[in-house]
């Protein structure tokens, strides 16, 4: 057991935060009084569960050795089916198996330090039915934490679809008008894309005996060898997991329900969806995709090099239109997720590296960005970017803010969004040239549009007098920005924090191509 069962307290630490929240509602007076006493209390029990999740991830962090290869801080017990060896131990079958290597660990760190985040961004803009939504993201924090800490199959595949279900419900009741077919678009996509891998971990494991991933990693492979590179069976497991993971990420053309979802969720739904919940598709192709199926994901690679450039240069091209400041973010992150596709897929240890480190970097700069159009839209209850204008003569901290993140999400060095950007095109340069040119236009997209976006807001003369009465960042938000600005700046100054865990984590995904690229 890994270190007193350290990663099944982080996980299910917020869910039982949660059901204590639920249970003690009941002694919470109802009267207008109550319900403000119950929404604040909500909320601290909320930022306390989840900042000690975080404390509680930074001790499995103070726990994990970079330099050794392999999962760390492991836990295995039977769940069912398998069978007995001489010895008694159940061997085979389901397993209850979590642990961390450095990918899954950062992500795992990602999703703890959003996460109170949010309950600091939500706190007084979310004013009914607050216990529920305090849980329904507590209940979210723990089944994204055991995606990225599943070693099992099955165990990933009930973390991985069971979490579409308190988004599902935090868009649902939270979000705006069409909130009702927002997240029924969400839910729909993404279940339907899942199904086709549910069918595919089925037939793995019937082939192989287990569902554990460290074992199928290495069996899958030449179980479903291709011979004479001919289309066969390993091609089309790959093409049941491509499904669910393009569909998570998103990738084009199965994106569009992610600008749906991201303007009818609230800020802090955005803020996870944005920087969290994508990430579990770059990180289920490298869990997955590329060290069990390696030679169809070669045979697919022009294909997924393809998806991308369209990705990041139409996504470009159509947030420049937008009139709605969370849609422009929204197809802003379809454009950076196509940068991790790249990087996965030049198979290089830098565009890998990219990749990860581009994942990391999007999870701040993005949630940090519907933070700050969340601010405006709390004071105006309007995100239309034509109703602002000269906000740097009334609000100059937040305009100092949004600037700062703006240049993150354009890649300026010195920030961390440079670092990913400018990997991933290194690595795809090495694989096709064609790949890595198509990403250098998204880069001078982007500029284009998120640098329009902030002269048209921020810059100008303020001619709308209902922004007159407008006020500055408060200290909370303050306080929410704070730890997103430093985490930009660092991660793109000192690097090496991000590669140094994760090179142990890249080598074996690299290792699964060795005689398969020349």
């Amino acid at each position: 057991m890994g270190e007193f069962a350290l990663l099944s307290i982080i996980i299910f630490f917020p869910a039982l935060g949660a059901l204590l929240l639920l249970a003690l509602r009941k002694f919470v007076v109802s009267d207008a009084e109550g319900v403000e006493s119950e929404a604040r209390i909500a909320f601290m029990t909320g930022l306390f569960v989840s900042a000690a999740t975080f404390f509680l991830s930074l001790i499995a962090l103070a726990y994990f050795q970079p330099a050794q290869e392999g999962f760390q801080l492991v836990e295995d017990f039977a769940w069912f089916g398998g069978q007995a060896d001489d010895a008694g131990n159940i061997v085979g079958g389901i397993r209850y198996k979590l642990g961390l290597d450095g990918m899954s660990l950062l992500l795992v760190l990602l999703t703890t330090f959003l996460t109170p985040l949010c309950f600091l961004a939500s706190w007084g803009s979310i004013k009914h039915r607050v216990t529920e939504y305090v849980a329904a993201f507590l209940f979210l924090e723990t089944l994204m934490l055991g995606v990225f800490c599943a070693l099992d199959m099955m165990l990933f595949y009930v973390f991985f679809e069971a979490g579409l279900i308190p988004m599902f419900i935090i868009i649902g009741i939270w979000g705006g008008a069409e909130r009702v077919y927002a997240s029924f678009k969400f839910f729909l996509y993404t279940l339907l894309g899942s199904l086709f891998m549910l069918l595919a971990v089925i037939a793995m494991y019937l082939q192989a005996g287990t569902s554990d991933i460290v074992e199928l990693q290495t069996v899958i492979p030449q179980i479903f060898a291709v011979e004479d590179g001919k289309f066969g069976v390993q091609h089309l497991l790959w093409l049941a997991f491509f499904a669910s993971f393009a569909v998570k990420l998103p990738m084009w053309p199965v994106h569009t329900w992610l600008p749906d979802a991201h303007v009818q969720a609230p800020t802090a739904g955005s803020v996870i969806l944005a920087g969290v919940l994508l990430k579990m598709g770059g990180y289920g192709f490298l869990r997955f995709s590329l060290p069990m199926f390696p030679e169809a994901s070669l045979y697919f690679q022009p294909m997924v090099f393809a998806m991308s450039v369209i990705a990041i240069v139409y996504a470009s091209l159509v947030a420049f239109r937008q009139t709605d400041m969370k849609k422009l973010i929204a197809y802003s992150s379809v454009a950076h997720m196509g940068f991790v596709t790249l990087g996965i897929f030049s198979f290089t240890e830098t565009g890998i590296q990219g990749a990860i480190f581009q994942m990391l970097s999007h999870g701040v700069i993005s949630g940090a960005l519907f933070l700050v159009v969340g601010v405006i839209y709390d004071r105006m209850h309007t995100r239309e970017i034509a109703f602002y204008g000269g906000l740097v003569t009334k609000m100059p901290v937040y305009a100092a803010v949004f600037m700062l993140f703006t240049m993150a999400n354009v890649g300026l060095p010195g920030t961390s969004g440079f670092i990913g950007e400018i990997l991933t095109m290194v690595g795809s340069f090495q694989a096709s040239s064609w790949a890595a040119a198509g990403a250098a236009l998204g880069v001078i997209f982007s500029a284009v549009y998120m640098l329009t976006l902030y002269r048209r807001t921020v810059f100008g003369v303020m001619t709308n007098e209902k922004l007159d009465g407008i006020k500055d960042l408060t200290r909370t938000e303050a306080i929410v920005f704070a730890p997103l600005i430093i985490a930009t700046i660092v991660l793109g100054v000192f690097p090496a924090l991000i590669f140094d865990i994760t090179e142990t984590s890249v080598a074996p995904i690299l290792a699964a191509f060795s005689g398969l690229i020349g």
